[in-house]
């Protein structure tokens, strides 16, 4: 789909990965609703970006059922691109009820009730894309991210799946995987430090991803150094081995980036 003159719906746009994506998407002629649970960021991001008529729309996607009250403020779209995710990183008991039901409804839980209201309307007029921002962590399970993994399996698998059941109607749906970003996101945010093998991305690559993703219709894209997709991929096919390689060296990373996101949750 060519983004030129179409509206897109952009959650967590006031992060680093939403700002890079929002003005990848400005740029190719999109039209945008921006969204975020930060107002005055909202407003500097929508008046910043190219075009015109970009707007805001203040919504926290951890609250029950904010997720259709957003797009009813959006209006019509052609475009989704759910990028807002809370961190999830961590041993499982070391989350509260509450921060695992957040978890939940933010990365996997609004997303599917989203485009289980856009598919009818998509398909209806025989066209429009959904890009779901999954990540690396929804190929490979990794220590101390069992639920943040969960969440990104999660929304993988049902991009995926969505994608076949709306083949031939006209409408795309894309997962974009990030690996390790510098200079923004999650991990970035953490300030936990990167081994060297693993390499890593900018967020204007993981922008560039996604307007990819729409605009060649691909079913998944992969924003991460070869190195750091070849290791997932050995990951994914042997994780127990994987798992015994890694050992120590990896639980000590994931415990520094699970407590530099605590206070996120």
């Amino acid at each position: 789909m060519d983004p030129r003159g179409k509206t897109a719906l952009l959650t967590g746009a006031t992060g680093g990965l939403g700002r890079a994506i929002a003005e990848a998407l400005a740029a190719a002629g999109a039209t945008l609703v921006l969204s975020s649970r930060k107002g005055e960021e909202l407003e500097r991001l929508a008046a910043e970006l190219p075009g015109n008529g970009h707007r805001t729309v203040v919504s926290d996607l951890a609250e029950d059922g904010e997720a259709l009250r957003l797009l009813e403020a959006a209006g019509d779209l052609d475009l989704l691109v759910a990028n807002a995710g809370l961190p999830a990183s961590g041993l499982l008991d070391r989350f509260s009820q509450d921060e695992i039901g957040r978890a939940l409804r933010v990365n996997l839980e609004a997303p599917v009730r989203m485009a289980r209201e856009l598919a009818p309307r998509m398909s209806a007029r025989g066209s429009g894309h959904m890009v779901f921002v999954s990540s690396l962590s929804g190929k490979a399970a990794t220590a101390r991210a069992s639920l943040y993994c969960a969440t990104k399996f999660g929304l993988r698998g049902f991009a995926l799946g969505l994608r076949a059941d709306l083949r031939g109607t006209g409408v795309g749906v894309s997962v974009v995987m990030p690996g390790t970003i510098r200079d923004a996101g999650m991990f970035h945010d953490s300030q936990a430090t990167v081994p060297a093998i693993m390499g890593t991305s900018t967020p204007e690559a993981v922008a560039d991803g996604v307007v990819s993703a729409i605009v060649r219709d691909r079913a998944e894209v992969s924003v991460a150094p070869l190195r750091q997709r070849a290791l997932s991929a050995v990951a994914a096919n042997a994780p127990e081995l994987s798992a015994r390689v890694a050992g120590r060296t990896a639980a000590k990373i994931a415990d520094r980036i699970a407590a530099g996101q605590t206070d996120k949750r």
